[in-house]
């Protein structure tokens, strides 16, 4: 054998060494769990054959603690490019064969590698984390790494998109890089996201907690909203991300990408047009309304087991990728919360910053009432929305379906804030309040004096028919203007498309400056 296929012989063993991870003990261990390996969790992630692999040969430096003896070809994670769908991704998937997956200076360095190199093609970055934590053993040096891993998450932030998926165990300072980015996937029963851990917790506080109560994939989809996505299996968390893709783009600069549709652009839909309860109480299911009018009826809801009062997601009209966010009557009867705010406000941030128009289907009576709000601080939150609506300089086209009340009006993109089309259904009623409340500030006083009782509920509902026939209707708002049509509820998918066609060419620049200050 020559010296040269020696040296290829060399080169293909220490690959499959490589490929190995921590080795087939741990590979097993990791399968035991019902968790797939790193180099699995990218083959299932990336069209098959495209994976570009970096740095597979790369091993940590440390020798404290005996760690001279404990090197692995890799140092914990998988990092490069490949394709879902033929569209250029850059990955990192932490191994917890090795060393748990925990962080060390290499390892950090390695992420660190594949997100500038994203960031130089603008292309999005793809984070599959599955880790014990920062490596005790190396100390600052572990803690360095996370830093520098977070400044590139900041950088990165509205330039190329960030998804993190979360596979395994995230503790302490691993939490903030999926936290800083755009989308967080996990999944049921493996993963868990805390930066404090049971234990701790115990002997800090005293409160005795699980895992799962603590950060598992269900609390974080619920209660917290850290998690976007929270998915039975592996397999439905890759299967999400590879969707999810296909409606963002590339990066700041591209527009969304088109997927041409059978779905006639002039569909009606017949049921829409008996939608609306004849009582202003009623629910009624906005999802039903959400896939009567996007392309075939698809429809990739983002948060939906958080702040379920409120709506937001990707469909297409027309082929083009669209962010929807809309008010559900079926929850707290669509009010604005706090978690409601927040929600809404980071995903119509996250759409501007990557050009992708927004429609709102409005039906809100108003904010949530109490002193737990307030003390919570619904004002903040509320302008947060405000903000992000006003502040967004892709499409904007409203569609007012029934109630439209007072501030929740206008932070639920207005025409003031800059919408650029605003539609309503006949049944929408856009005022300050409800007749209800409206009736007693306007005639409190006669309401005091009349001590009739018959006469005095009499005189209210009078009064309320008045103020219904008056605001009950969108026809007020059309007349300044503050409406630009009222449409026929079956043709909402064909007019939310010719509006969307003829803003695509908008431009809309805000004001130079250093960055915004966003309430926070």
């Amino acid at each position: 054998m020559s010296h040269q296929l020696e040296k290829v012989k060399e080169l293909i063993e220490l690959r499959e060494k490589a490929r190995l991870g921590g080795g087939q003990k741990a590979i097993d261990a990791q399968h035991a769990k019902g968790k797939y390996t790193a180099r699995e969790r990218i083959s299932m992630l990336l069209d098959e054959g495209s994976f570009e692999e970096f740095d597979m040969f790369m091993t940590h430096r440390c020798t404290n603690f005996g760690m001279e003896k404990k090197t692995f070809l890799g140092d914990g994670v998988v990092t490069g490019y490949g394709t879902i769908n033929g569209r250029l991704v850059y990955v990192f998937a932490q191994d917890f064969t090795v060393i748990g997956g925990s962080l060390s200076e290499t390892l950090a360095l390695r992420i660190c590698k594949v997100m500038d190199q994203a960031m130089k093609v603008g292309a999005p970055i793809i984070g599959l984390n599955d880790s014990g934590g920062a490596r005790i053993q190396e100390g600052v040096n572990a803690l360095a790494g996370y830093a520098e891993i977070f400044q590139r998450n900041i950088l990165a932030s509205g330039v190329v998109p960030q998804i993190s998926a979360i596979l395994g165990p995230c503790a302490g300072g691993a939490v903030y890089s999926p936290a800083l980015t755009d989308f967080n996937i996990m999944v049921e029963g493996t993963s868990y996201m805390f930066l404090t851990g049971p234990a701790v917790v115990k002997s800090v506080t005293g409160e005795v907690v699980t895992q799962e109560e603590l950060g598992g994939a269900s609390v974080h989809a619920s209660k917290s909203g850290v998690a976007h996505f929270a998915l039975p299996t592996e397999e439905e968390a890759i299967s999400t991300i590879r969707e999810l893709i296909g409606y963002i783009p590339q990066n700041n600069m591209e527009e969304p990408p088109y997927v041409h549709t059978e779905d006639p652009i002039h569909r009606l839909e017949d049921a829409l047009n008996d939608i609306i309860p004849d009582s202003p109480n009623a629910p009624y299911d906005m999802y039903q309304v959400i896939g009567g009018i996007v392309d075939d009826h698809k429809f990739l809801e983002i948060h939906k087991n958080y702040a379920r009062n409120i709506i937001v997601g990707f469909a297409r009209f027309g082929g083009s990728s669209v962010g929807i966010v809309a008010n559900q009557p079926k929850n707290l009867a669509g009010v604005l919360d706090i978690n409601a705010s927040k929600k809404a406000a980071r995903f119509v941030r996250f759409c501007d910053a990557f050009n992708i128009p927004i429609v709102t289907l409005v039906d809100v009576p108003g904010f949530l009432p109490g002193t737990q709000q307030e003390y919570g601080g619904i004002i903040l939150n509320g302008a947060k929305l405000l903000y992000a609506f006003g502040e967004a300089t892709v499409p904007k086209v409203t569609i007012t379906l029934r109630k439209s009340y007072g501030g929740a009006h206008i932070v639920m993109s207005c025409k003031q804030l800059r919408g650029d089309i605003n539609y309503a259904w006949p049944t929408a009623s856009i005022a300050v309040m409800g007749a209800d409340g409206a009736v007693e500030v306007l005639y409190a006083k006669e309401i005091r004096a009349e001590e009739n009782p018959e006469k005095r509920a009499e005189f209210i509902e009078e009064k309320k028919q008045e103020y219904e026939d008056l605001f009950s209707n969108p026809y007020n708002a059309a007349k300044y203007g503050y409406i630009d049509d009222i449409i026929e509820p079956r043709n909402t998918r064909f007019r939310i498309i010719r509006a969307l066609e003829q803003l695509s060419t908008k431009k809309l620049l805000n004001p130079a400056k250093k960055h915004d200050n966003l309430p926070l």
